[in-house]
């Protein structure tokens, strides 16, 4: 990467600037989707036990996504922000905080994981096969959770330079080790052991673990935008405030995701575990359609960044425009995928006629919302890219847990399995609207600040 690259984030024309940085995310995560799809159809070839418990592992991996995904989020809001007001001596010294961090959450979670991964599944189920089945699987990912943590969070240092490239390559590299490893493992392929569901688990850390080494080669390079020497280290505790000020509430909006699940789980395990598998399913095939937008999302957010630190409101709302369309598309191709071929996506993963009767109607009613999700995503992203991550930590609290669980839980009642889906559309049409009015005036207000002048509906795509 080129010194000073950053700065085209001000200055290159917004559309190419976009697509520059955000294909690569888009490609990496569209990749990373693809794995966890072919996860979960190699282990449902194990059977729908396998598969459910596969299903009531995700809260608790869920828990690793939120830590990782809420620091490294701020990371990146943080970095290209200090890029944006010229900082750059403070911005490294930020990702050697970064570094640190992602450190000690592996060893806090390799020691839940090594001493408690068997009681977790209780919170979950009775059923032993199923606690038996996902703590085969959950102690794994938990103990190696050190390479779950360093390139899921690291990562985020270069999006915050705007090298999206980067941490494309290392994605799409782990998940097509993972990939290979997952057949070879789970059913003893050639001079492989036949593990199960624990071979899915090596799968996964193995491969993480390798990306974990290249990004470490990657961020002491001398090509790297940002000098990171430790030997010159200082701690700052206002670093850590600013990451966690944007960071934490996006944490708290993946475990809410997490609270979710479980408490989606606890609803369905009520009827069958057959259902606790649909809805599995259904999650591995959504990320799919979302990945890509959450791909969009790490080039999005560090030109937002770093023009909201240069004080240039106008490529600021030019670029959240164009984002919010792109994300419309993307879960609009969703929609459509999920409304006309749903037995066909469930049958991907196991061939038992309940479970593909369940999935199917869990698919096409859950993504009736799909449309409004793309641009809600955005939404989201832009309070991040700007500082002010309160306000996604309400909308995602309102969504999952105010709305979506009682909802699923009364239509379970009233309605039944087959209707108790519509909960998943009603939470979001009912969310979308205040947090679209509320980012609004959040943006008059900063535009305000910037430039008294600029009238926010002039500005042209």
């Amino acid at each position: 990467m080129q010194k000073h690259s950053s700065k085209k984030m001000g200055t290159e024309p917004i559309v190419p600037l976009l697509f520059r940085l955000s294909i690569p995310s888009i490609i990496a995560m569209a990749v990373q989707a693809f794995y966890n799809v072919v996860d979960s159809i190699y282990v449902g070839r194990l059977g729908t036990d396998p598969l459910s418990a596969l299903s009531l592992s995700f809260p608790i991996q869920m828990i690793i996504i939120a830590i990782a995904v809420g620091t490294g989020i701020g990371t990146s809001s943080l970095i290209s922000r200090l890029l944006g007001k010229g900082n750059r001596e403070k911005a490294a010294n930020a990702a050697e905080h970064v570094i640190l961090i992602s450190l000690f959450y592996s060893i806090i979670i390799a020691t839940i994981g090594y001493f408690l991964s068997d009681r977790l599944f209780y919170i979950f189920t009775n059923d032993q096969t199923l606690i038996r089945l996902g703590t085969e699987y959950i102690s794994i990912i938990l103990v190696g959770s050190i390479a779950l943590f360093f390139p899921m969070i690291s990562n985020n240092i270069l999006r915050g330079e705007g090298n999206t490239f980067v941490p494309m390559v290392i994605m799409i590299v782990g998940a097509i080790i993972n990939i290979i490893l997952d057949p070879l493992l789970i059913f003893g392929i050639w001079i492989f052991p036949q593990l199960g569901i624990q071979g899915a688990a090596i799968a996964t850390v193995t491969a993480r673990f390798i990306s974990g080494i290249i990004l470490v080669f990657m961020l002491f390079s001398d090509k790297n935008e940002l000098k990171i020497d430790f030997k010159s280290f200082k701690f700052d505790f206002n670093i850590i405030i600013e990451i966690y000020k944007v960071g934490f509430p996006a944490m708290i909006m993946q475990l809410l995701a997490s609270f979710m699940l479980a408490g989606m789980n606890k609803i369905l395990a009520s009827y069958t575990t057959t259902a606790i598998a649909a809805a599995g399913i259904y999650f591995r095939l959504q990320s799919f359609i979302f990945m890509p937008v959450f791909g969009l999302n790490q080039g999005y957010m560090p030109i937002v960044g770093y023009n909201y630190g240069h004080n240039n409101p106008k490529r600021m709302v030019k670029t959240m425009k164009l984002a919010i369309l792109i994300g419309f598309a993307f879960t609009l191709i969703g929609f459509i995928l999920f409304q006309t071929i749903p037995k066909q996506l469930v049958t991907l993963f196991n061939n038992d006629p309940e479970l593909i009767r369940i999935g199917s109607i869990a698919l096409k009613k859950i993504s009736i919302a799909f449309p409004i999700i793309g641009p809600a995503i955005i939404i989201s992203t832009t309070f991040q890219a700007i500082g002010k991550g309160l306000p996604s930590l309400f909308f995602s609290f309102l969504r999952q847990i105010i709305i979506l669980l009682p909802t699923m839980y009364l239509l379970g009642i009233y309605f039944g399995l087959d209707n108790l889906w519509y909960a998943f559309p009603i939470s979001e049409f009912i969310s979308v609207i205040p947090a679209a009015i509320w980012l609004r005036l959040t943006f008059k207000k900063v535009i305000n600040d910037m430039e008294n002048t600029l009238d926010f509906d002039s500005i042209p795509l």
